[in-house]
């Protein structure tokens, strides 16, 4: 048995007689339930480009309902590259299209944003049924 501080705020001191092997021992096992019990989100990331192929856009299209379907976020990556930006409209009507395709596994947390020479849309997954 051990002499355990259990408040130096107050005046006096308050102390407890207990197993002070056994009291770290209960911390660190709800420690450790609270870490598993916690959900960690990932994110995955999921690239294009401008003049993509239909069966390579399918194929990353179900990677995405794949990444959703087992809880991440998935977020959307459009590059550009050299004169690619100046169909920038091209760019947006694709990643409305990913998002349209993906709406029923995940919603977009926010709009296509144009940074720099890429578009990116993050797309967070819905309650399961």
């Amino acid at each position: 048995m051990d002499l355990v501080l259990v408040s130096d705020k107050s005046e006096p001191y308050v102390c407890r007689v207990m197993d002070y092997g056994k009291l770290r021992y209960e911390q660190k096992k709800k420690v450790k339930d609270q870490k598993r019990s916690s959900s960690k989100c990932k994110l995955k990331e999921v690239k294009f480009r401008v003049n993509i192929e239909e069966h390579d856009y399918q194929y990353k299209i179900n990677h995405a309902i794949e990444f959703l379907g087992k809880g991440n976020k998935v977020k959307l990556t459009l590059m550009f590259r050299g004169r690619e930006m100046a169909h920038k409209d091209i760019g947006f009507a694709l990643m409305e299209r990913a998002v349209a395709d993906l709406v029923e596994q995940g919603k977009a947390e926010s709009g296509a944003k144009l940074m720099g020479r890429n578009i990116t849309v993050v797309l967070a997954p819905r309650g399961k049924k």
